[in-house]
């Protein structure tokens, strides 16, 4: 009994060490290594998320994303904290943790790359942007179709390469 609670301490332990880091990298991703203007971001924010998504699994990587759009926003505002991008932040940590923790094919990674930029930032955040700038929705929608046309197959490319390099090392590790 005593040798399953320190094992599962040790994984809880693991797992917020791990935690801290992704949203470290989020943060510093998403805030100073990204494009950014008022209604569109052009960035690699998302293979922190990605890779917690992979590791740690959906609501972890949930947290994770919540807490990188939080502290990002409180720390290093682009523009007002609003806590609709919060939300699509944990959705899409547990979207990419619910598609991506267990097996990482190819199908699955398309998946979870629509469903992330085709309607939580299509949809989702062209809603947050419209609401918090008080700007049609219609016409900010038109003007993101080009932004997730681009980013969906970067995503789709690097979280493939990131799949790859990781079974690579992990069999590497288990050959040992």
């Amino acid at each position: 009994m005593c040798t399953r609670n320190r094992e599962e301490l040790e994984t809880d332990t693991s797992s917020l060490v791990m935690m801290g880091l992704f949203i470290a990298l989020e943060i510093v991703l998403s805030r100073f290594v990204s494009i950014s203007a008022w209604n569109i971001k052009i960035g690699f924010a998302f293979i922190p998320l990605v890779i917690a998504a992979i590791k740690i699994g959906p609501i972890k990587a949930g947290i994770v994303g919540a807490l990188a759009d939080f502290l990002g926003a409180i720390l290093f505002p682009i523009g007002p904290y609003f806590p609709g991008f919060t939300l699509t932040s944990f959705l899409s940590g547990v979207t990419f943790g619910v598609y991506l923790h267990k097996k990482q094919t190819f199908s699955r990674i398309l998946v979870a790359v629509a469903i992330n930029q085709f309607i939580f930032s299509l949809f989702l955040n062209t809603l947050w942007i419209s609401i918090l700038y008080g700007t049609p929705y219609k016409a900010l929608f038109i003007t993101r179709i080009m932004q997730c046309i681009i980013i969906a197959p970067v995503e789709v490319i690097t979280i493939n390469l990131i799949s790859k390099t990781s079974a690579t090392k992990l069999a590497k590790v288990n050959n040992r």
